[in-house]
């Protein structure tokens, strides 16, 4: 079944993508899932500096 999911195109260097499949290989994840686990950690640590990201200060994000 397809997913609804939102998609995002990644570019980057193919040395960095090898690298990332490296990593993500012997942590037993897909590169997609290794790259997920990037954004929520990024994610925790912005709201651990600056707290909850609530979208109320008029912020709009784009539409998928």
């Amino acid at each position: 079944m397809p997913s609804n999911l939102p998609h995002y195109a990644l570019r980057i260097p193919s040395e960095t993508m090898d690298k990332l499949k490296y990593i993500a290989e012997r942590n037993g994840r897909s590169a997609n899932k290794e790259i997920e686990q990037l954004i929520l950690k990024h994610i925790e640590t912005w709201e651990n500096t600056h707290g909850p990201i609530l979208f109320d200060d008029g912020f709009i994000p784009r539409t998928r």
